[in-house]
């Protein structure tokens, strides 16, 4: 039997909206399905690296998950040995956005102030 080395959980804002869980909500099963399946593979795995996971700097990473027709992304940090899902969107560019980055950080900065 396998054992995880980080628990993935969900970054909640102060009203306890989980951003990353609706998001994934608006899926369908599928791309759910393959998503879960990447964050389950860095949860046993950690620390793992590409193709499924890659650090971003300032302690973020990005699960990165190529779906059927597009790629999906993931941003998380870890926190107190626990893999927190800050941000996940679908890839529209080359790079990761700013905006996306900023967003995760923004989000990191809070859940560390919360803790």
């Amino acid at each position: 039997m396998f054992t995880k080395h980080i628990a993935a959980v969900f970054f909640a804002n102060e009203l306890g909206a989980e951003p990353v869980r609706d998001w994934l909500k608006e899926l369908d099963k599928l791309d759910r399905t393959k998503i879960g399946e990447d964050i389950r593979t860095v949860e046993y795995g950690w620390p793992v690296g590409m193709p499924v996971c890659r650090p971003l700097g300032d302690e973020l990473y990005k699960v990165r998950t190529k779906l059927k027709d597009r790629i999906a992304r993931v941003l998380f940090g870890i926190e107190d040995g626990e893999m927190v899902l800050l941000h996940g969107f679908i890839k529209k560019s080359q790079a990761t956005p700013k905006s996306d980055l900023d967003l995760a950080r923004k989000r990191q900065k809070a859940y560390r102030s919360w803790r």
